[in-house]
């Protein structure tokens, strides 16, 4: 279609800008015209989520590797799949995005781009995690009750995301010593920025005597309650902190942001688990489109980008830690004999296998040992061998071996595909 054919193109010029590093106002205006494309292929609704395939790098990696990375993209792909996201091959960003945009009624895409992090982060088992969610209009209304210039919202807002690396004196230091705010200030922005919690503490902060007061604080605080109300019937609120601190630095966030992290529990005297980085990321930025769209229309967006570099580089080192095999390959089963002279009977059985969409594999020897043969799916990890021998040929059989647990049972030849995958069918 047309209309693709022009995503692509619009896609191949901000991944060009990026690449020169064209000037950052550039960039966010091409992105802004890409995203309104992608949004107009949505249909008369204006419903559209789209997944960005991670661009086709040149680095070589090992089978191993390899086999990391497409089960994690795998993950990521059904994951969003199952919430009904369209794909567009667009060769932009080191991520995998997953973006909502149209016009809807409050914080249930939202809520759904939560639901989609807590599903890929558990189904790849990276360990314990905590999804951070805060509001830029919460931010926003916050520094103004305690005192900030408007002029300083962004800087001293650069200065509060570093907390989760920084304690609070020395991120309090940097804003009254070199960003000129005032200690008071400072303070005020203390006693809120240390909070986080669930639905009580967004109460409490409902009743909180100077941000109730405050129009923005007070919209974002309806909608982070509006929000974990869905969390709560998706059943993920345990996975998810109300987190004052949060301030991704992103000046086109417009209301709910949020950002995983994974947690690693230093040692049994620690109350809190330490963050050991983040892993996804996302937010609304309702303005983006709309500030570059010549007609001035108004595409709100929410989204989500998971960070699969930083999560292979985490599987990666697990494995390589914990000394785990890792399956390279997806064969199903080895076509081996148990006798010398039966090559031809080894490659008539794998023919049956093939034509049957049985993945299977064979060993390239004439003869080759029972034992070889055994020890070389232990080796790759094949699950099942398929053993022909002299006895088995005459009885119609097939002995089938689980290489785990070394059973062995004679199969009908004629049953015998759909031994194997009942065998090798996931759960």
């Amino acid at each position: 279609m047309a209309e693709e054919a022009a995503v692509r193109a619009q896609a191949e010029a901000v991944r060009r800008l990026k690449q020169d590093k064209a000037d950052p106002d550039e960039i966010a205006k091409e992105v802004a015209k890409l995203l309104e494309m992608k949004a107009q292929l949505g249909g008369d609704e204006g419903k559209h989520k789209f997944v960005l395939k991670t661009p086709k790098g040149t680095r070589d990696y090992s089978p191993k590797q390899m086999a990391i990375r497409e089960r994690v993209f795998n993950a990521i792909i059904t994951c969003f799949k199952r919430h009904g996201a369209e794909v567009i091959d667009t060769p932009v960003f080191e991520l995998k995005d997953f973006d909502i945009a149209g016009q809807f009624d409050p914080m249930i895409p939202d809520a759904e781009c939560l639901k989609i992090v807590h599903e890929i982060l558990s189904d790849l088992q990276l360990g314990d995690f905590l999804i951070k969610v805060n509001d830029r209009r919460i931010l926003d209304g916050m520094f103004a009750v305690c005192g900030v210039p408007d002029s300083k919202f962004r800087t001293i807002c650069s200065s509060v995301d570093k907390l989760d690396k920084m304690p609070w004196e020395e991120v309090r230091s940097e804003m009254v010593g070199e960003k000129g705010l005032s200690p008071e200030a400072a303070d005020h922005i203390g006693e809120y920025v240390q909070l986080h919690g669930g639905l009580d503490l967004i109460e409490r902060l409902l009743q909180d005597p100077k941000l109730s007061q405050n129009k923005l604080a007070k919209e974002g605080l309806g909608d982070m309650k509006l929000l974990f109300e869905y969390l709560t019937l998706f059943g993920i609120t345990g996975k998810i902190s109300f987190d004052l601190s949060l301030a991704r630095g992103l000046d086109y966030y417009t209301g709910v942001i949020f950002e995983a992290v994974l947690l690693q529990q230093e040692n049994h005297h620690v109350e809190e688990p330490a963050s050991v980085g983040s892993v996804a990321g996302g937010g609304r930025y309702d303005g983006l489109v709309g500030m570059f769209d010549p007609k001035g229309r108004k595409v709100p967006c929410v989204g989500v980008s998971i960070g699969i570099e930083r999560i292979f580089s985490i599987l990666e080192q697990r494995v390589e830690a914990s000394e785990e095999k890792i399956r390279t390959t997806e064969t199903q089963v080895l076509v081996a004999s148990a006798q010398k002279k039966l090559l031809e009977e080894r490659l008539k059985l794998i023919s049956e296998l093939w034509d049957a969409g049985i993945k299977a594999e064979v060993l390239y020897k004439k003869n080759p040992k029972l034992l070889n043969q055994l020890q070389y799916c232990e080796d790759t990890g094949i699950p099942l061998v398929a053993i022909v021998g002299e006895q088995e040929l005459k009885d119609g059989v097939v002995k089938l071996r689980v290489v785990a647990t070394r059973e062995e049972v004679n199969v009908r030849r004629e049953n015998l595909v759909e031994e194997i995958r009942m065998r090798t069918s996931q759960p």
